[in-house]
């Protein structure tokens, strides 16, 4: 049970209160009892209002919510249980709870002593970030309306909604050494040993390091890197003015589809944007694994659009391999696509409401543009994708 929250009395109970003071003193000015009298009766009223609702409501809130992580546009909703404790006194209430700093009526039925009332309540998930919700504050008000009280109950969760992962098939060839990002060119197939570390039980025994093992003392397993994995860069155009509406949003779905595709093929990743608020970068795997890494993850949920200019993706010219740059279609091309041709392979994906084609290339550069992230994607798996 929270804390009383704020008592206060109605329009109607600071009119009798001034009604009461008034036959007060005038009643006692001119010794009329019956003024004294009825001003007592209102004033007796009053704080026979003020201490029935002052009264903390004998009820009990639980909250919960599944799942904890959710995706952008996907259902979510908390539960919500209130149940009136007291063995004779029933509660009448209304209330609201906040959900992401606004505040939801919650209507709540009369309950009976014992008496137990289930509400659902959607979270919205339109945008990215952490939504808070609670606590849940009831109203009630005293007879004749005279007073209210605002008690709240119950703590604050939190629900993160992280960018949609869609199903971007896969990643165009390697043509550069994965690990080192050398310059030469090389044809597929082959491994080359990346690192060393103890046999955990499952290994592979053909990947032990026997020259090492022997010198240290202790098995060691070769983490070998296909030479021709290619290695995929992703710039996220984190500038505000580059986007319409929540063109944001959908650009941070294409990334997260992109770099999750990166770990579904067990190719390293970099995601940066040109703020530089955001600079992970994601090695191959010793053990399969499915799926973007859920810290990074989300650190994409957590990244907004910032108002000052960006400088990130010049410093990324000439990035191994794939260079994908994100933006809207409010932002100038030629600098994108310009950074994008100094990679070998370089792809500029356009969030826009109303493209003209969703397929097109431009200085080398493959151009995708779309209005959703699903058509962005579509249009990956269609021209990029091997």
């Amino acid at each position: 049970m929270g804390a009383l929250a704020g008592l206060r009395l109605t329009r109607r109970g600071v009119a009798v209160l001034v009604c009461a003071v008034a036959l007060l003193a005038l009643g006692g000015w001119a010794s009329y009892p019956g003024l004294v009298g009825l001003g007592v009766a209102l004033a007796l009223a009053l704080l026979a209002a003020l201490v029935g609702v002052a009264v903390p409501v004998p009820v009990s809130v639980r909250r919960t919510v599944r799942p904890l992580r959710v995706p952008r546009l996907a259902d979510c909703s908390a539960t919500i249980v209130v149940r009136n404790t007291s063995t004779w006194l029933p509660v009448t209430a209304a209330g609201h709870d906040r959900v992401g700093g606004e505040e939801l009526p919650f209507d709540l039925p009369r309950l009976v002593p014992g008496a137990t009332e289930t509400t659902d309540l959607p979270i919205p998930t339109q945008r990215r970030g952490e939504i808070s919700f609670g606590p849940l504050t009831l109203h009630r008000f005293a007879l004749a309306d005279l007073a209210e009280v605002r008690q709240t109950y119950g703590d604050t969760t939190t629900v993160l909604v992280e960018p949609r992962v869609l199903d971007a098939l896969g990643l165009p060839a390697g043509t550069r050494r994965g690990q080192v990002g050398a310059d030469e060119r090389i044809a597929h197939g082959g491994t080359d040993l990346t690192g060393l570390r103890e046999y955990l039980p499952g290994d592979d025994l053909r990947r032990l390091h026997w020259a090492t093992s022997a010198r240290r003392g202790t098995l060691m397993v070769r983490e070998d890197a296909d030479p021709s994995a290619p290695h995929l860069t992703v710039v996220l155009d984190d500038r505000a003015d580059s986007y319409d509406g929540d063109g944001f949003e959908e650009a941070v779905d294409v990334a997260a589809s992109l770099v999750a595709t990166a770990a579904e093929s067990r190719s390293p990743s970099r995601v940066v944007t040109t703020s530089g608020s955001l600079d992970v970068a994601t090695a191959v795997p010793a053990t399969a694994v499915v799926g973007i890494d859920p810290e990074l993850l989300g650190r994409l949920s957590r990244t907004e659009p910032t108002t000052g200019p960006g400088t990130g993706a010049h410093l990324l010219s000439g990035a191994p391999d794939i260079l994908v740059v994100i933006s809207g279609a409010r932002a100038a091309l030629a600098p994108l696509l310009s950074d994008a041709a100094a990679a070998p392979v370089g792809v500029v994906a356009v969030v826009d409401p109303a493209p003209e084609q969703l397929v097109g290339a431009s200085r080398g550069v493959t151009v995708l543009r779309g209005p959703r992230a699903e058509d962005l994607v579509h249009a990956w798996r269609s021209a990029v994708a091997r």
